[in-house]
């Protein structure tokens, strides 16, 4: 086996790491119950970290290194309209998601996660035409010079911002729900009836978005390190997977350095978060590459390349199934059956009952996967 694999198989470690995140995805957001949650199943309260925290940062850093791949392009109008449409198709099937789930305006949710996805591509790419350096072809081609400056000044902005800038009644520096800066943004922005219903102080007044506007600048770092993973692959494949697993490590280290100053948060994606969880996604990200050079691999975990390939299908047709479930019915009724099944291991029954709406999700998805059909914005 040579250490530089075909381009199947590069392709086939991307398919299966965004597989892996959005079943990871399917299986957080739709328990049995929401009383009955194993903790790596659940989001850290505040301050913190657990494995779920990890799921959304590695899904934009596979989009970036998809964008990635598909560099060198020749800029014209075409590119931009593509970037366009691709950035206002998810927004604007996110907010078609909030008015299913939430009919009606006076408490419609701007952001959320499809939006901040969008967004994240919108402003990655864009950055990426702008910044590229053009060969004698006219072609464009990533600039990791300008990927890794930009990283770094939106994270160290971002922190600045966060920790020097006071809001209204608060200090510089808190990071309170109700204090953070990111949170008041939002709260002028669009107002507090049309953000995160859960995204609550104490006293339970909604205060905050953890997809919100301010913090998504953080969350585009998680792009534009995927896109120069992808950079990287395309110069020497042949060394990539241990440059990107070093990476990985390195990342990882400085965001855990950089938490004792700027603590891990996923709802405020503070810029430790940012680099603590791109390096995950990099060390994740190579095991899935070498895992894909295997045919025995492959074939085991061909469920979740056929996941990772119509990804955002897949990611909507667990919302849809879930709500149905909810307004049917069926979610209480098979609830009351697992719970009475186990009824000493209430855990393993929401668990099981989130793995079931997986496992439908991937069976629906495997005969259009046959056919080839698969959801391209």
């Amino acid at each position: 086996m040579t250490d530089a694999p075909s381009a199947p198989a590069r392709l086939g470690g991307l398919d299966l790491f965004r597989g892996l995140t959005v079943a990871f995805m399917v299986i957080v957001n739709t328990p049995g119950s929401w009383a009955h949650v194993w903790w790596p199943l659940d989001h850290a309260e505040w301050h913190g970290f657990t494995p779920t925290d990890l799921v959304f940062p590695a899904f934009l850093c596979a989009m970036g290194v998809a964008l990635g791949l598909s560099f060198p392009r020749i800029v014209d109008a075409k590119l931009w309209n593509r970037v366009l449409r691709r950035t206002l198709l998810l927004i604007i099937i996110g907010w078609a998601w909030q008015m299913l789930a939430r009919p009606g305006l006076a408490d419609f949710r701007v952001f959320g996660v499809l939006p901040r996805l969008g967004l994240c591509y919108g402003l990655a790419a864009t950055l990426a035409i702008l910044t590229a350096r053009k060969d004698a072809e006219g072609r464009a081609h990533l600039s990791a010079s300008a990927l890794g400056i930009a990283s770094a000044v939106i994270l160290l902005g971002y922190w600045a911002l966060l920790s020097f800038v006071p809001t209204p009644d608060h200090v510089a520096g808190d990071l309170s729900p109700e204090g953070n800066l990111a949170g008041y943004v939002d709260r002028i922005a669009v107002t507090t009836h049309h953000m995160y219903r859960m995204g609550t102080d104490a006293a339970g007044n909604v205060v905050y978005d953890p997809e919100g506007l301010l913090s998504t600048l953080p969350a585009l770092v998680n792009v534009l390190l995927g896109a120069l993973a992808a950079l990287w692959w395309k110069a020497a494949p042949d060394r990539a997977t241990m440059r990107i697993l070093l990476a990985g490590i390195v990342l990882a280290a400085l965001g855990y350095a950089f938490s004792f100053a700027f603590p891990l948060n996923k709802k405020l994606w503070t810029s430790s978060f940012a680099l603590w969880t791109s390096g995950l996604s990099a060390i994740l990200f190579t095991g899935c590459i070498v895992a894909s050079r295997s045919t025995t691999v492959r074939k085991a975990l061909w469920p979740l390349d056929v996941l990772g390939m119509n990804a955002i299908l897949g990611y909507l047709l667990s919302l849809l199934l879930s709500l149905a479930a909810m307004r049917t019915g069926f979610q209480a009724w098979a609830w009351d059956g697992l719970a009475a099944l186990l009824p000493g291991n209430l855990l393993l029954a929401s668990f099981l009952f989130a793995l079931a709406v997986l496992l439908l999700v991937i069976a629906l998805l495997i005969p259009l996967h046959r056919r080839g059909i698969h959801m391209r914005l």
